[in-house]
């Protein structure tokens, strides 16, 4: 077992223990009894104490300045500060004893750690991982934290999952197997990145929804992309209509002349083009002409829509 998947495996244990598992209550049997004195309630029948598990004082705890998640909604932490206040530590945090910095470094649960010292808690609960972890291994396992964050945004966990897939060299498949997701999530978030970042910060900003911003990213023309989300925004169109939007633009925007790729070969544009892969041939064809943008975004959207046969066949 690869230290990656120990720190996984136990890490997922200790959230029993943070909730109470495994921790003796006052009457509780002695687990080293004799069994013909004293039998062992089923609550406790291979119940174990996690060896390292400890309460560390919340200001000899730093965060990993190498961390690949750099945003913390305020708001959001403020939140999780008060349920630390109102209802304790539900789950530890993982850290690492840096002897040179003398302090217990954060490797996964920096906003726990964050909103700590918001609620005013003077000690968190903690995993300390002993011996040396690998950096990849580390940066991985942060990743895999971020992916699965409820809170991210859009744009920042779209950026979470290239960062592990180009750490990784995983395809996008690879990425949500590991990360236990449907694969059109990682395709359809991975396509955000792509948008003019005019567009992509009206989706961080929660202006305009990540699925609209989805089907405006099926035209390939920036300037055409912006004109969509600002009329998306402005007129408060739904996906439908944006559907029906991106339909007429799609029309005008193979022939738009003097942007993107194409500038300067307006009706030379193929109407069909054809790619051959894994021993198939592959034919995309579009009578306004098939660039290499709506090739790739016809290719993105073929593979968000066969993604649910592979995963029931799977």
């Amino acid at each position: 077992m690869g230290k990656l998947d120990e720190l996984l495996k136990a890490g997922g244990a200790n959230i029993a223990e943070s909730m109470g598992a495994g921790r003796p209550r006052m009457g509780s049997p002695d687990p080293g009894a004799s069994p013909r004195t004293s039998a062992v309630p089923s609550r406790w029948q291979g119940v174990a104490k996690s060896k390292n598990a400890v309460e560390v004082p919340v200001d000899k705890i730093v965060p990993d300045p190498d961390q690949p998640r750099e945003e913390f909604e305020p708001d959001a932490l403020q939140r999780l500060a008060e349920s630390l206040r109102t209802r304790g530590q539900l789950q530890p945090i993982r850290v690492r004893w840096d002897e040179a910095a003398d302090r217990y470094v954060v490797i996964c649960g920096e906003r726990r750690w964050r909103a700590a010292g918001i609620a005013g808690l003077a000690t968190l609960t903690c995993v300390v991982s002993e011996g040396p972890i690998d950096e990849g291994e580390l940066r991985a396992l942060q990743l895999i934290e971020n992916c699965l964050r409820e809170d991210l945004k859009p744009i920042e966990q779209a950026k979470a999952f290239k960062a592990l897939m180009e750490r990784n060299g995983w395809s996008g498949n690879q990425a949500a197997k590991a990360l236990g997701v449907a694969q059109p999530t990682v395709v359809r978030a991975l396509a955000l990145l792509e948008l003019p970042a005019p567009v992509q910060e009206r989706v961080e900003q929660g202006t305009l929804p990540p699925g609209t911003a989805y089907e405006i990213g099926k035209i390939h023309d920036a300037d055409i992309q912006r004109e969509l989300a600002e009329r998306v925004v402005s007129e408060g169109l739904s996906r439908a209509e944006t559907v029906e939007a991106v339909r007429v633009a799609a029309v005008r925007a193979p022939s738009t002349v003097g942007k993107g790729r194409g500038a300067g070969r307006a009706g030379k544009v193929p109407t069909t083009r054809t790619l051959r892969a894994a021993g198939c041939k592959i034919t995309v064809e579009n009578r306004k002409g098939v660039d290499d943008a709506l090739l790739a975004a016809a290719l993105r959207d073929a593979l968000v829509q066969i993604s649910p046969r592979d995963e029931q066949a799977a």
